[in-house]
């Protein structure tokens, strides 16, 4: 299993806990966003910096992930197209994309998006909390144990 953040929404708490995870594992780590993004010193954890542009960090992240891998984001297009690859989704909240909710999940989100064109105001997500925190950590190692 391999490991990929869509690194530039990826909260910097949820990051340090796959670093974390990384090494503890010995598991490829890539960070693939558009502008560089510290990282510990590992063989490990390596950053992937990929032009500016519209989904062009999505895109490479598609373009290398492979069946069961993990990819982590909370961009619902992106990951209907890694599920689709056979590879899993988890949000920086703990929240397991699958087959089964993905479809759900992107009907919501052209829902919001429609609302927001169409001039009315949703507010984006809370702030991260220590319960998203423990959400995702415990659902990672169960990913991961997994593995």
């Amino acid at each position: 299993m391999t490991l990929f953040i869509d690194a530039d929404a990826c909260p910097v708490a949820i990051r340090e806990i796959l670093f974390r995870a990384a090494q503890r594992k010995q598991l490829h780590l890539y960070l693939v966003a558009n502008q560089r993004i510290q990282t510990p010193k590992s063989k490990f954890i390596h950053m992937v910096q990929v032009g500016s542009g519209f989904d062009v960090a999505d895109h490479e992240i598609v373009r290398r992930c492979e069946a069961d891998d993990l990819i982590i984001t909370s961009d619902i297009p992106l990951a209907s197209e890694v599920i689709d690859k056979g590879a899993k989704a988890l949000s920086p909240r703990g929240e397991l994309f699958t087959p089964d909710n993905i479809r759900q999940r992107l009907n919501i989100r052209d829902f919001m998006d429609t609302m927001r064109s169409s001039g009315i105001q949703s507010g984006g997500p809370p702030p991260l909390s220590n319960v998203d925190r423990k959400n995702f950590a415990d659902h990672l190692d169960r990913l991961l144990a997994g593995s």
